[in-house]
């Protein structure tokens, strides 16, 4: 995801993260605000070949908000409920 955390630097991002096409997007398409659309940041994910490995992140490290890796807050949770595909 776009998203960087501020204690990150250049050399700890994994390079799905910077070829990432939502890293040519603003924040705006995978964070939008509650009741917010996230079909267009959806169908970006589903075009990228990061998707597997930005899921996989965003489920290790209990990402709770945002669109990662194609799914949303409520799909990852579901995920998680029950169990990793």
């Amino acid at each position: 995801m776009t998203a960087m955390l501020s204690d990150t630097t250049a050399a700890d991002v994994p390079a799905w993260r910077t070829e990432a096409l939502c890293a040519q997007t603003g924040p705006e398409f995978f964070f939008p605000e509650p009741g917010g659309s996230v079909s267009e940041a959806k169908r970006l994910c589903m075009a990228c070949e990061g998707r597997p490995a930005c899921l996989e992140y965003a489920l290790t490290h209990d990402e709770r908000f945002g669109v990662w890796g194609g799914l949303s807050e409520k799909e990852r949770q579901q995920l998680r409920r029950t169990g990793r595909s």
